[in-house]
């Protein structure tokens, strides 16, 4: 392995970062503390200009770049938040900017890379796709290109939150990564040993894009048949090549998150910390349970926070019914006067609330045998939920709980 991550770079990178980031100190967070029985700080880069973490490498690695490579254009592939990174950075030193993104990234992403003046390209389904056509643009209009992930000058500059982590808390034990590409990763955890080498880095991937779990495993890059997630920021088949080495030597250890535990903290981070985070950076929220942190201190870092409103209302949407606060119950009544009235009464009585109702009178052809009413209601919980459903019951009713759907 080179010695290129050295820590001169990472003091010079945390230097001239500060020129382009906003100081995101970190937040004690009562409610996962009191969930883990440790100390949980979230360190919040959903807060930076661009709304994301990556305009630290972004920067350093255009600081790094000599006038002429900066004349040529610069050019780099990005599922949304380098994307913005490089834009941003691009245009504070006055370099041109192209990006391709994957189709489906998130509008938000798209938009304001383009208000950052760059030219934008939509190109594949996944970054993967977007890298090799980024790529063949590079060499067909001869631009500077910058790896979101895979250039140790950009890892150099993403490490610089592991500076500020041990400067205001020098007792942390655990820091828990979002990966996908592994830059962020490879900064952190290589600059945490280097301070401290007491500090475990915990990398944190989509299950269904575990591609640094896979290259660990098979001790070196592999590409997965595919990276399909909600958590679109680590949508990545293949990790680098280049920040490997670093990640072999200074991971402690890797964490998968199914997509549908991320729907629950997002409701989290809304609720209880009045915070957006968008679901790549909420993967070490959901990974906390998997880890044993009672009496320790452990820092999340929260890599983004851009997510698009239509994403949102989904999420909070998914999150409610997931967590039984938003469900649907069919029953069958006798179709006569004063049948509704009985039910909704039964429902306020134990402090449910009606939001939608479907009455259907054509679910049996005897209409006096009985129709089908169909009640979305709000509840507190999956245990108050089931009080409103023996509540039902007990009236005479033989409520089924059918798929919820609001819109």
């Amino acid at each position: 392995m080179t010695d290129k991550l050295t820590l001169d770079k990472f003091e010079e990178a945390a230097e001239l970062v500060k020129k382009v980031t906003l100081p995101t100190k970190l937040e004690y967070s009562e409610s996962l503390s009191d969930m883990t029985g440790g100390k949980i700080y979230l360190k919040p880069e959903n807060f930076q200009y661009t709304g994301a973490y990556k305009v630290r490498g972004a920067y350093y690695k255009i600081a790094t770049l000599n006038d002429e490579q900066r004349s040529h254009g610069l050019i780099t592939s990005s599922a949304g938040n380098h994307a913005q990174g490089v834009a941003y950075a691009a245009k504070k030193f006055g370099c041109k900017a192209t990006i391709v993104m994957p189709t489906g990234t998130p509008l938000i992403k798209v938009n304001r890379t383009k208000n950052y003046g760059a030219e934008v390209i939509l190109q594949g389904d996944v970054y993967d796709d977007a890298y090799e056509y980024a790529m063949k643009l590079a060499e067909e209009r001869n631009l500077t290109f910058i790896h979101p992930f895979d250039d140790l000058d950009v890892a150099t500059g993403q490490g610089t939150i592991a500076m500020e982590i041990v400067q205001e808390l020098p007792t942390v034990d655990y820091i828990l990564v979002p990966v996908g590409g592994g830059g962020l990763v490879t900064g952190v955890s290589t600059l945490a040993k280097m301070l401290n080498p007491k500090i475990k880095v915990i990398g944190v991937e989509p299950k269904n894009a575990a591609s640094m779990t896979e290259a660990l495993k098979n001790d070196g890059p592999v590409t997965l048949p595919s990276a399909n997630t909600i958590a679109d920021g680590t949508a990545v088949k293949r990790v680098g090549t280049k920040i490997f080495p670093y990640c072999k030597e200074n991971i402690a250890q890797m964490l998968t998150v199914d997509d549908s535990r991320l729907i629950g903290a997002f409701l989290n981070m809304v609720e209880n910390h009045k915070m957006i985070v968008e679901n790549s950076g909420l993967l070490p929220v959901a990974a906390l349970d998997q880890l044993d942190l009672k009496g320790k201190k452990a820092v999340l870092v929260l890599s983004g926070g851009n997510m698009d409103v239509i994403t949102m209302s989904s999420v909070v949407q998914h999150g409610l019914i997931q967590q039984d606060r938003i469900f649907t119950v069919s029953v069958l009544l006798p179709d006569k006067a004063g049948e509704l009235v009985k039910v909704a009464s039964t429902i306020a009585d134990e402090n449910g609330n009606v939001i939608k109702l479907e009455h259907n009178q054509f679910v049996s052809i005897n209409r006096q045998a009985s129709v089908e009413l169909r009640i979305t209601m709000e509840s507190y919980g999956t245990s108050h939920k089931q009080q409103i459903l023996k509540a039902l019951e007990a009236k005479g009713y033989q409520p089924k709980v059918v798929d919820t759907k609001l819109y």
